[in-house]
């Protein structure tokens, strides 16, 4: 007689990794219903379908999902969202982040919806996304300022503000600054210090509203173009690179030459950026958020170590490389000092 094989297969972290879809379908859905707005107070699932317009019965569903998800609390048939989660999901909220999830999701599955074809014939010879047109990187960078003036500017500034020579700095660059929220933070941490926010032309446009928005038109400027072939300036204390890199990885050592030079001597060169490890497979949440860029031919991610060897080769005197746990992902801060004599 036939014996059944004796496995005992665990099933749950399989199951686990097949809802993720859900999960994701759950949480944009609340966005784009904007029930987290709703539900700043405690209200019944009837209330909020009646404010939203929505069906009564799938609106419960929505919500009991949600608080499976940890994003809110039911208690006697009332829904009201996490304090935690408020901030960043609420339409109301300064920092809401919900255009910016909705838009990252976008950007990262759906050009590999058929993922197996991807796989089994490579990247497409016309691909589904221009990741270099502006009017993308455009609206990514309004998405993007509400991360950043919700901890993620404030605390890189804090950091910047404890390097040596801070108080004497005078002009810094925020190359590739997106909104530029990065780099007001770190002009408002300076009595003195003025700021360059370099971007494409069309994201210098949004940086220019933000800085506006803040007041600091007589301290931070903007320069649209490409800064791996265009001039960036000089004479800078520091120069301030977060997340941008990426894209002029295959030219590293030759565009840190170019950095170096518009350092001025004694001044810091400071990258954020992605670390890879364990051979290219840590961390999960940068090899999963960035696998449509890989399938798509585009290679963007540092190795563990990289940004440093290339800063030293460079030129630079010496470099220090610091782990930080940014409000997203882990990544890896290298500060780069160019010798007073250089």
């Amino acid at each position: 007689m036939k014996k059944l094989p004796d496995i005992d297969i665990q099933l749950g972290p399989l199951h686990d990794i097949l809802i993720g879809a859900v999960k994701t379908r759950v949480l944009l859905a609340g966005v784009e219903l904007d029930v987290f707005s709703a539900t700043s107070s405690a209200r019944r699932a009837t209330e909020v379908a009646q404010e939203l317009g929505t069906h009564p019965g799938n609106t419960a569903l929505l919500l009991d999902a949600l608080t499976a998800l940890g994003l809110m609390e039911k208690r006697d048939g009332a829904y009201r969202t996490r304090n935690a989660f408020a901030p960043a999901l609420s339409s109301e909220s300064p920092a809401n982040i919900g255009p910016m999830l909705s838009m990252m999701y976008a950007m990262e599955t759906e050009p590999i919806a058929d993922l197996p074809a991807l796989v089994r014939n490579g990247p497409p010879r016309e691909k589904n996304i221009d990741f270099g047109a502006e009017e993308i990187w455009a609206g990514y960078a309004r998405a993007m300022a509400n991360y950043q003036r919700s901890g993620m500017a404030q605390k890189m500034a804090a950091m910047i503000a404890e390097i040596p020579g801070f108080a004497s700095w005078e002009k810094m660059l925020d190359l590739g600054g997106g909104p530029g929220l990065l780099c007001i933070a770190m002009v408002s941490r300076h009595p003195r210090l003025r700021g360059v926010v370099f971007d494409q032309p069309a994201v210098a446009a949004v940086a220019e509203s933000f800085i506006a928005e803040y007041g600091l038109q007589n301290r931070i400027q903007t320069m649209g173009g490409d800064y791996l072939n265009d001039p960036i300036g000089e004479g800078y204390d520091l120069v301030w690179a977060s997340a941008t890199l990426n894209f002029v990885r295959g030219n590293l050592v030759s565009f840190f030459k170019k950095v170096h030079r518009a350092v001025a001597p004694g001044g810091i060169f400071v990258s954020l950026a992605e670390s890879m490890r364990a051979e290219r497979t840590e961390p999960a949440s940068m090899v999963l958020g960035t696998l449509c860029h890989g399938l798509m031919g585009q290679d963007f991610l540092f190795d563990e170590g990289e940004i440093a060897r290339a800063m030293t080769e460079a030129g630079f005197s010496s470099v220090k490389s610091i782990p930080v746990e940014t409000p997203m992902m882990p990544m890896v801060l290298d500060i780069a000092t160019k010798a007073l004599d250089s």
